[in-house]
């Protein structure tokens, strides 16, 4: 259940990551300014495609924010230190430029790296019946 957490809540993350360091690419942005970016596109993708799922099961507006802000917080929070801390140590890795074999594979492996070493957190996280816990009620675990 915890693996299962942690690839729903990757996906919005690496959504997010993804577009913002396309983003801040593209714009010739500073690194730090794109880090920045990516970190806040990760979180709404992050809370959006889980109240998506809250919403849809006829959830208010207002909950749905409630609901993903205390499923997901933690578990964005990991990953985004993880990713982001893989990506800028990677030498070269926040310069090489969209067409760079070295940005994407520093980019699909930093989001690895946050995916093996958040699962042990959203384990603990549901066995406390917090994180992706909460969302049992909504949609049956997801």
């Amino acid at each position: 259940m915890a693996a299962q957490a942690t690839l729903h809540c990757l996906t919005g993350c690496a959504v997010g990551e993804v577009a913002g360091m396309i983003i801040g690419t593209a714009a010739g942005l500073h690194n730090a300014a794109s880090v920045v970016l990516s970190i806040a596109l990760a979180f709404v993708f992050g809370y959006a495609f889980t109240m998506r799922g809250v919403l849809r099961a006829g959830v208010g507006l207002r909950a749905a924010l409630k609901v993903a802000l205390a499923a997901d917080t933690v578990s964005i929070a990991v990953m985004e230190v993880l990713d982001n801390v893989v990506m800028v140590t990677v030498p070269g890795a926040m310069d090489a430029g969209l067409g760079s074999p070295l940005f994407w594979g520093s980019l699909a492996g930093s989001l690895a790296v946050a995916f093996v070493l958040t699962t042990p957190v959203n384990r603990w996280l549901i066995g406390r019946g917090k994180g992706h816990a909460v969302l049992h009620a909504y949609h049956g675990g997801h």
